[in-house]
This record gives C-alpha cells, structure tokens and sequence, in this order.
C-alpha cells in the first residue's frame, strides 16, 4: 500500500492534480472575508477541530472562484441566501474530507521530503519570471497569502501528502477495452426529454409572513445574525527598507567587497561534448569489443558525428551527431565527467569510458573557460548588497530598542516609536479579518486578541510579519460580538421566509400536478392550466449547461421508457423552484473500437474522480464528524 502510494506521488496524474490544487487554494487568502470570531469550530472529525480561520480562507477561495467563473453574474447569484448556504456547507464539507485525508496519511506514516517541498517551489509557474524560478516573486506572492516561508512550506507538505494519498486511491486509470466503450456510450447517451419550470415566484404573492413570526425567527436564530467583535489599534511598524544607515558605503568598501566575494562572480569552466554509448555491462566482453571497434574507427578518421548517428545507443543524442550539448562540474556520471575535462583540445576524443550507463567515447567539441565578472561590470550591485547590509544591521538595532522600550513602558508605544524613529499608525474600529496589512497576518491576528494585549492593554512583543519586517500592537478600543438589532435584519428575515413559504408552497403545488400526470392527464394540459408552455431538448445530454444541474441528473436517473411510454418525474431545483419531466425516449450510440486518446482520458478522469468520491465517502463512513451550525456574516 505505501509503496503504491509513493509511486503514485510521482505519476503525471498527481502532477496534474498538484498543479490545480497548490495555489487555487492559497492564493485568494482571507482578507475580503469577515466572520464571528469565536472559538467555536465549524466542524470536528475524530476530535480534530477545523477552526473558522481554515474555513474563511476555504471559503473566500472559493468566492473568488464563483465570482471569477460566473463574473458580473455572480453579485445576483450571491444574493440568494439558500444558494450561499449550500455553498458554504460545500467548503465545510471539502474541510472535513482534508482532514479525513490527513489523519489516514499521518496514521499510514506518509510525509513529502524537504527536498520534494523545495522541488515543487522551484517548478511552480506561479513563482517564475522568464522561466525561471524568482525568490523575489516567491516571498512576494507568499507574503501576500499571509505566509511566511516556513508556514508555506508545511501547507505545501501537507496538500502533497494528501496528494500522495489521494492519487493513489483514484488514480487506477485500468479499464477493460469492453468497459471503456460501454462508459463512451453511457457518457455520449442523449434523451428527448419535455419539461415545464414551476417558479415559485408566482406563490410569493401569496404568502403572508407577520411580524410575530419574524420575531420569532429572529430570537431562535440569533446567532445568524451577529456583527463580528471588532478591535481598534495602535501600532509601531518598521520595516529595514525603510531604516538610515549610519554608515555611508565608500568605493573602497565596494572594492574590497568585490575582492572578498569574488567567487560568487566567476563562471566556471564549461564544456561541449558528444558521445557515442555502447550499452551495457563494462564487463561484458561483446560490449567491450563493440566500443573498442567504435574506437579504432574514428582514430581511423571515421567522422564522428555519422558514427554516432549510426553506432550510438543513445538515440536522442545520436539524432544530433551525439552532441550533449555544454557541461559543467558535478553534472554528469563522475566517471564520464573526469574523462571529459580531461581532454585538453577541441576535437580530442577519449579511451573507452566506462559509466553506469554503459561504455562511452567521447569527444570535446568546445571549451568556454573560466571567467570573472569584471568589477566595473558588478559595481553597482555590490553597492546595493553593502547598503542593504547597513540597513538590516541598522534595522536590528533599533529592533532590540524597540523590544526592550515596548516591555519596560508596556502602556504606551511612543518611546518605542522615536527609538525606532516612525510615526505611529492606528486604525478604525475594525473586525479581525478585516485587519489592514501588516497586522492582517495569524501571528498579529492572534496576538491582539490575547487576554494580556486585548483587557490589560498592554503593548504585544515584537511581531515578524516578513524578512527584517516588524510591528508591535496595543488595543485602544474593542467592541464584543452582539446580535444585530431586529430592525437591521427585519427585511433579511422577512424575505428568508417568504422564499421558504413559497417553496413549500411550490413543493406541494408539483406534488398535486404530477398525481395527475400518473393519473393520465397529458404535460401539455397541465401546462394550460398553469398558463406555461412545455419545453423540449431532443437531444439532451450529461453535460447540457442550458439547464438546471437538478433537471439534467434527474432525466438521466429515469429508467428507460418501455414500449414507447413515457417515464415522469418531479424535481425540486436549487433555487426553489421544482419541475415536472416526461422521459421520451433514449438514444445510446453505438462506439466503434477505435477510441482516441481524448476520449480515453475524459473517462478515465470521470473514473477517478468517482474512486475518489467513494473513497472519501468511505472514510467519513467510519470516522466521527461533528457539525456545529456555521456563524458566520460577511461584511463589505
């Protein structure tokens, strides 16, 4: 089982799903999202407590994903109470099935090296200018998720982990060819399906909602309808970018400098080789005999570049006359390598060298020595790294100042302030996650809510929020959570009940119709009576996107029609509207045995991802989980 799981860490499907996953997550951080700040989890699994912050996080992230997806659609979307509801407890339930995951990776013993870590960093497009890897852009993009680089790092370890897990659960991509037309022609099925929408809208002039019963809801379910606590504070922050140095940089500082650092500026000595490699043991006799023949003919005068070609085991080399392209020290098999630097001239070729890979000869094609950057050519770098030396010396000073004045005068931060010589800032009544920067990280979040920080009001320690990046923090002002007042959220309710009268109403109303459409009356006459018209899609398939996801799972659970007569349903939709269905007929395709690679993978991908909802099912089967109800309002 491990060892599947390892091997699986490294297919191109745990790659794919690493790509999506990584960042999606990460990236959209919490700062638009406001909630209750109490200590009260939005859901327990076998013990283990998933806290509002994850689920703020998870939940802005996918905010910014529907907002993204749907666009100038989603602020009338988002307006529907019910829709966000079952969003929210869509992110609960992704939560629960992570730490699920989690605790099955850390019970089997399964952890992602450092070096796996590093790797993943050093590959992710998200972190690269031109291609290449920017530590730069790294911290930046990090900085702004409210990570630091050791936090990013173990969030990183833990989404591979359960990477690792995951992929080797739903990744058998194994279907029998008799299996896989069958799944094409199940996918590619379409039906005529006839269809009339019951809008519950038109039932809302209908339903009368008091007074009393908006009281009545209010008092039950306060707890839906709490202003977030919210804290004013004042604070010191010094960054190094910001801090005089003391010393000015002379040209004699950079010259020296130049000379200690040297090193940093030489490129080493590269070498273009090719090779011809004869596969196979060094001490098998026939393998040797063929690479001394290779050897003799080019001393010979055999060209080399055709014998490669012609002789070389190494088939992508060979195509290019052998040609390895340049090499520098500790890239190569050692072997291989002290043969190649070996050869004084260009055009020189070996003896017959010996590697893990088989026997080779190899030739010298082009030498690119040692050089030093000249220190005219560098000059202004070292400048900038000597007084950026200055300043983060200059900066640490002040730092102890700051530390040891923010303790000794623990109810004022002025004198810490003209120690660090900064202004000092402070900000509004304001609710946690609505913090501005810097004080918007967990570690400064956490810290001004402390007992000591939030009732005595003393100044906090000193705080890293970044590289040479500090504040310190004292709470003037804090108002606690409280229910808003009935009267702010009268209308909010008083719309709530309406849509859930209306939907019961709508619910009853279909029930009652298709009694009748059982009982023989025709979708036509009962659309007369309601003034609608029946809609039709002869060719409806799985992936229909010009219907409700509700209508389109429904149709395709009717069992097939028999001897041409149709099959009815009724539907409640996602919105609270509900509809009637009459199943025409069925149309499977008939698939051939050629079945391109495209279609190949759309199925094997629909494969994994119903392993892994089984798999995931099975393991919230057998654990306990606990779902307290979600208090949580979103303030703009």
């Amino acid at each position: 089982m491990l060892e599947k799981i390892r091997e699986g860490s490294q297919g191109p499907a745990a790659k794919i799903i690493l790509g999506v996953v990584i960042l999606s997550f990460a990236l959209a951080g919490i700062g638009g999202y406001l909630g209750q700040t109490t200590e009260q989890p939005v859901a327990e699994v076998n013990g283990a407590k998933i806290s509002q912050t994850e689920f703020a996080r998870a939940y802005q992230n996918e905010r910014a994903r529907l907002e993204q997806q749907f666009g100038e659609y989603f602020a009338q979307i988002s307006a529907d109470p019910a829709y966000m509801a079952r969003i929210r407890e869509g992110v609960v339930d992704r939560l629960v099935q992570q730490e699920l995951q989690n605790q099955l990776a850390l019970e089997l013993g399964l952890r992602v090296s450092d070096e796996q870590v590093k790797n993943a960093i050093l590959e992710m497009p998200y972190f690269q200018l031109g291609g290449q890897f920017s530590n730069d852009r790294y911290l930046q993009l990090i900085r702004q998720m409210n990570f630091q680089p050791d936090t990013f790092r173990e969030y990183l370890r833990e989404e591979m982990t359960r990477n690792q897990l995951v992929t080797a659960v739903a990744g058998s991509d194994f279907m029998l060819p008799s299996e896989l037309k069958s799944a094409i022609a199940l996918q590619q099925q379409t039906r005529d399906l006839d269809y009339l929408v019951l809008n519950k809208g038109k039932l809302a002039d209908q339903v009368e909602v008091s007074e009393q019963e908006i009281k009545d809801y209010y008092q039950l379910n306060q707890s839906q309808f709490q202003s977030p606590e919210r804290v004013a504070v004042q604070y010191l922050e010094l960054k190094a970018s910001d801090v005089t140095p003391t010393k000015e940089i002379s040209e004699d500082d950079v010259l020296a400098y130049y000379e200690e650092s040297k090193n940093q500026y030489t490129e080493p000595e590269k070498r273009r080789v090719a090779h011809i490699l004869v596969e196979g043991s060094a001490e098998d006799a026939e393998v040797q005999q063929k690479a001394q023949a290779i050897l003799e003919e080019l001393k010979g005068g055999a060209d080399f570049a055709e014998l490669a070609q012609e002789k070389s085991d190494d088939v992508v080399s060979a195509e290019i006359g052998g040609d390895l392209d340049w090499i520098e020290r500790d890239m190569m098999d050692p072997e291989f390598e002290a043969a190649a630097f070996a050869l004084e001239n260009v055009g020189d070729i070996t003896d017959v060298v010996a590697s893990e890979f088989g026997l080779h000869v190899i030739k010298l094609t082009d030498i690119q020595r040692q050089q030093v950057k000249e220190y005219d050519d560098v000059k202004d770098e070292l400048r900038a790294e000597l007084e950026r030396a200055e300043k983060v010396d200059a900066f640490y000073q002040k730092q102890t100042e700051v530390t040891e004045l923010a303790f000794e005068i623990a109810d004022s931060l002025e004198d810490a302030a003209i120690a660090a010589g900064v202004e000092l800032k402070s900000t509004e009544l304001l609710a946690r996650n609505a913090l501005p920067a810097p004080l918007n990280t967990p570690a400064v979040s956490s810290a001004i809510f402390t007992p000591e920080v939030l009732e005595d009001r003393v100044n906090s320690g000193v705080l890293e929020v970044g590289n040479e990046h500090i504040v310190v923090v004292r709470v003037q002002d804090y108002q606690a959570a409280a229910p808003k007042p009935l009267e702010e959220v009268s209308a909010q309710i008083k719309t709530k009940l309406v849509n859930d009268k209306a939907s019961s109403l709508i619910k009853e109303h279909t029930q009652a119709l298709f009694a009748q459409l059982q009982d023989g009356k025709s979708l036509e006459e009962i659309a007369a009576g309601e003034e609608l018209e029946v809609q039709s899609d002869k060719a409806l398939n799985r992936q229909s996107y010009s219907l409700s996801p509700a209508i389109v799972s429904k149709a395709f659970q009717l069992p097939h029609p028999v001897e041409g007569q149709p099959q009815f349903a009724m539907v409640e939709l996602n919105n609270g509207d509900a509809a009637l269905l009459k199943l025409n007929s069925v149309t499977t395709p008939e698939v051939s045995d050629d079945i391109d690679a495209q279609q190949k993978q759309s199925i094997s991908m629909a494969q994994i991802n119903q392993n892994y909802n089984a798999f995931v099912s099975a393991l919230e089967a057998q654990a306990e989980v606990k779902r307290p109800k979600i208090n949580v309002t979103e303030e703009n």
